[in-house]
C-alpha cells in the first residue's frame, strides 16, 4: 500500500504551508493532493501557486493530485472548479458532482473524493464510466461494508479497475454547509467573515453540556470532534485498500505519525496506542467516535 496526504483542510497562513510541503519532500508519503477543498474564501495561495508547489513536490518523486471544492453553490466557485480541473498539468481529486462532469467533457482521469459519497458498485461503475481511476471511500464506511462492495464490484468484474483509498488519520469531514459555523461563532455573517478560520489552524472544538468533545468546526465544514486513527487496521487493509491518506492536523506530532504508519504498512504491525483524544470505531461498524475493542 501506498500514503497519501490529504489536502489541507485548515486555513494556514502562506508561510505556514510553504513551511509544510518543503518538509513532505523528505517523507514517506507517495502521493499529495493540493489545493482548496472546504472554503473557496480561503486564498493564501491562488491555484497557480498550488501548481508551483506541486511541481517542486514531483520533482523530489511525489505523485500530484489537485483537488477540487466538496460544495460548489455559486458561479464563482464553479469558475475555480473548472480552473481546477482545467489545470493542464496534474490529475484532479473531484468532490461535488461538477467536477465529475467537467472531467467526464474533457475526458480527464480523476480520483472520486470521500464527498462524493459513493457507497455501492453501481454507483462506482458509473464513475468508472466517467473517467474515475480512483474511489477515496466515505469515511464512515466499515470493514465488512467494505468487503460488501467488493463482492459486489467482482461480480461485475470491475473491482480491478480503479484504486481504492482510505481515509486513515484526522478529523473525519462530516458535512458542509452554505453557512459558515466558524463566522457564526464569532457574530459574522459568511458573507463578512474576513476568514476567521485562520486563528484555528486545526479547527475549533464543540463540546457537549457536559464537556465531551462532539465535533470540530471547520470553516463551512463540520468534522468529527475525535481524531480517526486506523494504524492498528492497515494489515487488515490487505486486498481492500491500495492507498492510505493522512489528513494533517496543526500539531507537531504529524510527521511522526507519518513515521509510524510507514512503520504500521511495512511490519503489518498492529500494536499502536492510541492518543486519549482518537478513535477507530468506523472501521469495526460500531460509533465511530468509539476505540474499538480488541479482537
Amino acid at each position: 500500500m501506498k500514503l497519501s496526504l490529504s489536502p489541507l483542510l485548515y486555513c494556514w497562513d502562506r508561510n505556514k504551508i510553504y513551511d509544510f510541503y518543503d518538509k513532505i519532500k523528505d517523507t514517506a508519503i507517495d502521493i499529495i493532493y493540493l489545493g482548496e477543498a472546504v472554503c473557496a474564501k480561503r486564498q493564501e495561495l491562488k491555484l497557480e501557486e498550488w501548481i508551483e508547489i506541486g511541481k517542486n513536490l514531483q520533482n523530489a518523486g511525489k505523485e500530484i493530485v489537485i483537488t477540487s471544492l466538496a460544495l460548489v453553490d455559486s458561479p464563482s466557485k464553479l469558475r475555480d472548479v473548472k480552473n481546477a480541473v482545467s489545470n493542464g498539468i496534474f490529475t484532479v481529486e473531484a468532490n461535488d458532482m461538477a467536477a465529475v462532469n467537467l472531467c467526464f467533457e474533457q475526458k480527464l482521469p480523476f480520483t472520486a473524493g470521500h464527498a462524493l459519497n459513493l457507497y455501492n458498485a453501481q454507483a462506482l461503475n458509473i464513475m468508472l464510466r466517467n473517467g474515475m481511476k480512483r474511489w477515496c471511500l466515505p469515511v464512515e464506511l466499515s470493514k465488512a461494508w467494505i468487503e460488501e462492495i467488493k463482492a459486489q464490484a467482482t461480480m461485475m468484474n470491475i473491482w480491478n479497475q480503479f484504486k481504492k483509498e482510505i481515509l486513515a488519520y484526522g478529523y473525519l469531514p462530516l458535512s458542509y454547509s452554505a453557512r459558515c459555523f466558524t463566522a457564526r461563532s464569532v457574530g459574522r455573517e459568511k458573507a463578512n467573515c474576513e476568514v476567521i478560520c485562520i486563528e484555528d489552524q486545526a479547527g475549533k472544538a464543540v463540546y457537549s453540556q457536559d464537556q465531551e468533545r462532539l465535533f470540530t468546526m471547520n470553516g463551512i465544514q463540520m468534522q468529527s470532534g475525535l481524531c480517526n486513527n486506523l494504524i492498528n487496521e492497515c494489515h487488515e487493509m490487505q486486498n481492500l485498500i491500495d492507498i492510505v491518506r493522512l489528513s494533517p492536523i496543526d500539531d507537531q506530532d504529524f510527521f511522526n505519525v507519518i513515521t509510524q504508519y510507514q512503520e504500521a504498512l511495512t511490519t503489518q504491525k498492529a500494536d499502536f496506542s492510541l492518543k486519549e483524544l482518537e478513535c477507530d470505531g468506523y472501521w469495526r461498524g460500531i460509533a465511530g467516535k468509539e476505540v474499538s475493542p480488541e479482537i
